[in-house]
């Protein structure tokens, strides 16, 4: 057995022995504290793992995801992105789902998603994130930046502070083209780091000329 076959009872029961660590936090919470302490995916002699299907190329978030869990990570993990589940209706809205939705809509990458894809990205988009510190309460944490190619990319602040009157902190990533290609996905990350964690989501960013390949033609 293999495949998701292999995958699915081994997060089923992550996500089990999170909860019973965690009982009050989220679903949202704990997808967080999985995918945001992920190692690097590569074969057992240290070599990046290569994509199935024709043509072979190595592979990347689009294959693999966020990379291979650690629980021991997972249970500790420092900061994560929690949703409330009113947030949701937002992206339902997106999908036209509901009758009552609120004006204007926000795009789906506002969504506090432990992960950034922008889809269609001309010139510059700004996108909102909010963590919140699960860990030791004087915390101080620094970004790391590794912009997607093709793209620069600023995060404000690039310095978090914790305390104990202030346990969640927002921050904004603005993601600027400065390529004009149509239609490639590019990938980086944005890492939260203290002393003792290391909070890591992967970034997406497809940069687009105009909305249709014929715009171009």
């Amino acid at each position: 057995m293999d495949g998701t076959s292999m995958a699915t009872p081994h997060v089923s029961g992550i996500v089990a022995l999170l909860k019973s660590l965690h009982p009050n936090w989220s679903l949202a919470a704990i997808k967080s504290a999985i995918l945001t302490t992920t190692a690097s995916v590569v074969d057992k002699d240290g070599v990046p793992i290569v994509a199935e299907g024709i043509p072979r190329k190595l592979a990347d978030h689009f294959d693999y995801g966020s990379g291979h869990i650690n629980p021991e990570k997972a249970a500790d993990p420092g900061l994560i992105y929690d949703i409330n589940p009113k947030d949701f209706n937002q992206f339902n809205c997106t999908f036209n789902l509901l009758v009552v939705c609120q004006t204007p809509q926000l795009p789906v990458y506002h969504l506090n998603l432990p992960s950034i894809s922008i889809p269609d990205l001309k010139t510059k988009v700004t996108v909102s994130r909010t963590v919140t510190n699960v860990g030791s309460v004087g915390s101080t944490y620094i970004a790391i930046v590794e912009p997607p190619p093709g793209v620069e990319m600023e995060v404000r602040p690039s310095k978090l502070v914790f305390d104990e009157g202030t346990k969640r902190q927002n921050f904004t990533v603005t993601l600027t083209s400065v390529r004009r290609i149509q239609g490639v996905y590019t990938l980086g990350s944005l890492t939260w780091k203290d002393e003792t964690h290391t909070v890591r989501i992967r970034i997406g960013v497809r940069t687009v000329i105009k909305d249709f390949y014929a715009d171009v033609a």
